[in-house]
């Protein structure tokens, strides 16, 4: 069986979080969180319900897969010019061992640009949703794979209590049905098995039946080409999540100008 490198990302997160804890008590953090007001997690959501296919385009230096896509990584750029080319909402890993990521990249691109932006990381602690409205993000990321049912309503609830938007990550059916059932309202469909990081388009078009209307349906992972846009509108996509492909990019404008139409 192939090792689970998500297993092996969480645990690293764990005693990451731990540390952050140490550094900082969750009460000390929630105190922190009280004086900011409103979050906007609904801008998020918004912005991808959008009419014709969204864009949550990525900002990454790396990844466990691909290793470093951009050694000279210029985030704030890279931030700016997914804003000027139209991008409906931003993507930032803040994992710091594989994907290279961290608060600081977040909450500077944060300052930078005004579109919505999803603080991309593995959640499997309450206090990482305190970080994230603290650090200015309106969404977070929840992955099925890691949550428990219970969990995983417990975290959607309180997501909703500070303000963010949640996208839900899937790959399966069995995870579809929990992410519907705990309650999310934007739910994603990872191509990409984190398992062994074989990618799956006909995954995206496969479980599209079992989310309800009315909920915003994501395709992440793996898109690389319009045509690839293309098969995932098809597939009834109302968004996609894309990262190397536009981190690649030299011309990121063109690059998703391609994609949207492509998407139609």
């Amino acid at each position: 069986m192939v090792a689970a490198i998500l297993e092996t990302i969480a645990a690293h997160t764990r005693r990451r979080v731990a540390a952050d804890r140490a550094a900082l008590p969750l009460e000390a953090l929630r105190e922190r969180c009280r004086d900011l007001g409103p979050g906007q997690g609904a801008r998020f959501e918004a912005a991808l319900r959008r009419p014709g296919m969204g864009f949550i385009c990525e900002v990454k230096k790396a990844s466990p897969s691909k290793g470093v896509i951009d050694p000279r990584f210029p985030y704030l750029d890279i931030a700016r010019a997914y804003e000027a080319a139209g991008a409906d909402c931003l993507s930032c890993l803040t994992e710091p061992r594989w994907f290279l990521g961290s608060d600081d990249i977040f909450r500077a691109i944060r300052a930078a640009v005004s579109l919505p932006m999803l603080r991309k990381d593995f959640t499997v602690d309450e206090y990482q949703l305190y970080q994230a409205r603290l650090m200015g993000a309106e969404a977070v990321l929840l992955i099925c794979s890691l949550l428990d049912g219970g969990t995983l309503e417990r975290y959607l609830a309180l997501a909703q209590d500070l303000g963010l938007a949640a996208l839900v990550e899937t790959h399966d059916e069995g995870e579809i049905r929990l992410a519907v059932a705990a309650g999310a309202r934007i739910v994603g469909v990872n191509n990409r098995d984190l398992r062994d990081f074989s990618v799956d388009f006909s995954n995206a078009q496969r479980l599209r039946a079992l989310v309800p209307a009315g909920r915003v349906y994501v395709a992440e992972s793996g898109v690389s080409t319009p045509q690839d846009v293309s098969a995932l509108r098809r597939a009834g996509a109302d968004a996609v999540l894309v990262g190397e492909a536009l981190m690649r990019a030299a011309d990121k404008a063109a690059a998703l100008a391609a994609f949207r139409e492509a998407a139609g």
